[in-house]
């Protein structure tokens, strides 16, 4: 779908308008946070919980601006009633400026990019990077090394790479979280370390609904013979089993994960684009 429109600090323009200047140091430099949004026939999901996210990446990173959730929150309504939107990404740029008062808020419709359906069935691979995000629980724009990360996993043919920290344990994918599964048990790397996706966030409430355990513990590539199997969170791909990590390589994708899969799609169907808050 062609999008005609852009919202820039709550203001409807045409998308020959969305421009940065060359001269902008803050977006040159990276200082700036960002949330991706899915939208679905209409139901725009977990968008409280996303711009709850921005908020705090701003505050993390000290970016000052005058923008309030309720705020942003209208403008993306906004947008997508100007689109005349209903399935697609609405991602939110925060950029910083000098002052509160110079920092610029863009939202824009994007098309989605969905992962092949057979993906869900066999799973993907990925590779590993050794990485530590500076701010992990900021979504900054500060990406070049997530972008080399993510290059080199599509340069051997993976869906994502799986970043290492300085111990040696997976921490989360470039644009995904990452989890291990042993029966009815979810294993997720130390939230302090990652950063606290949103479909993650959903996930956990799905899991621990339907009777999965939740732990937090270190992994590192290693250990993943120990496990019936892994897989990846985001956005857009929703639950996606994960077929290898660099040369180790799963079985199919363990029954317990099959049932996860099924009842989040459930709840995606059912729960009008909410989520409680999860315990863990």
């Amino acid at each position: 779908m062609d999008f005609k429109y852009f919202s820039r600090n709550g203001e409807l323009l045409p998308v020959t308008d969305a421009v940065i200047p060359l001269s902008s140091i803050e977006y040159a430099y990276g200082f700036g946070v960002y949330e991706s949004v899915r939208v679905s026939n209409g139901i725009v999901y977990f968008l409280a919980d996303h711009i709850g996210r921005l908020m705090n990446s701003a505050r993390i990173i000290g970016l000052l601006h005058p923008y309030t959730p309720e705020g942003v929150s209208d403008a993306v309504a906004q947008l997508l009633e100007k689109n005349g939107a209903t399935t697609c990404n609405v991602k939110i740029l925060l950029i910083g400026g000098k002052t509160a008062e110079d920092a610029q808020l863009n939202i824009l419709c994007l098309n989605p990019l969905f992962p092949d359906k057979k993906l869900y069935r066999d799973g993907v691979a990925c590779v590993t990077y050794e990485y530590e995000r500076p701010f992990p629980h900021a979504k900054t724009l500060n990406m070049l090394q997530s972008y080399l990360a993510y290059r080199k996993a599509k340069q051997a043919g993976a869906y994502d790479a799986l970043l290492i920290d300085r111990g040696g344990c997976i921490t989360e994918g470039t644009r995904t979280n990452f989890f291990c599964i042993k029966g009815k048990t979810l294993f997720s790397p130390n939230e302090k370390n990652i950063l606290p996706g949103v479909t993650r966030k959903a996930v956990l409430k799905v899991a621990a609904d339907t009777g999965f355990e939740i732990v937090q513990k270190d992994i590192r590539p290693e250990d993943l013979p120990q496990y019936d199997g892994a897989f990846l969170t985001s956005t857009s791909a929703k639950i996606l089993p994960t077929r290898s990590v660099d040369s180790y390589t799963f079985s199919e994708p363990p029954q317990a994960l099959k049932e996860l899969l099924a009842a989040f799609d459930a709840f995606l169907s059912g729960c009008g684009g909410k989520i409680e808050k999860a315990s863990i």
